[in-house]
């Protein structure tokens, strides 16, 4: 297994790839345009894993400047249990981490079983202390 930075000519891959493991997840912040943004942003963070020529898995990793973030963190069906997805969250972590972060945050689905239990075996801690509120930008101005 080869773990690569993941680049912009490796979105049509990765994109369906998602459509198997994470479609509930997807957003228009997912389209081409928007990832070739944050790839750039966040040069060098994000990662693929490839086995024999092919993406099995992949973990979207940036920074704000003052925490770091894991998004879309999918190892196909087939290839889960192999440590595939450690080894890319190990990854993510430490490349983050040589920016000078010392937290990283993950966002994981309260349905999400299975990644509830990954992220608790890999060393994060849920937080109760906080709730994630969203505004959808398109509305500004078109308030009451």
């Amino acid at each position: 297994m080869l773990i690569r930075e993941m680049t912009i000519d490796d979105y049509d891959e990765v994109f369906a790839m998602w459509q198997v493991t994470s479609k509930r997840a997807l957003s228009k912040a997912d389209d081409r345009e928007q990832m070739e943004r944050y790839l750039k942003h966040n040069k060098g963070m994000s990662q693929v894993a490839v086995i024999d020529g092919k993406i099995v898995g992949t973990v979207l990793a940036g920074h704000d400047g003052r925490r770091g973030f894991i998004h879309h963190m999918a190892v196909l069906p087939e290839y889960r249990r192999k440590r595939i997805g450690h080894a890319l969250a190990q990854k993510a972590v430490e490349m983050i981490k040589s920016q000078g972060i010392d937290k990283t945050h993950i966002f994981c689905y309260q349905n999400n079983e299975t990644g509830q239990s990954f992220w608790r075996d890999f060393g994060f801690e849920k937080r109760d202390d906080v709730f994630v509120y969203s505004f959808n930008n398109e509305n500004i101005g078109r308030g009451e």
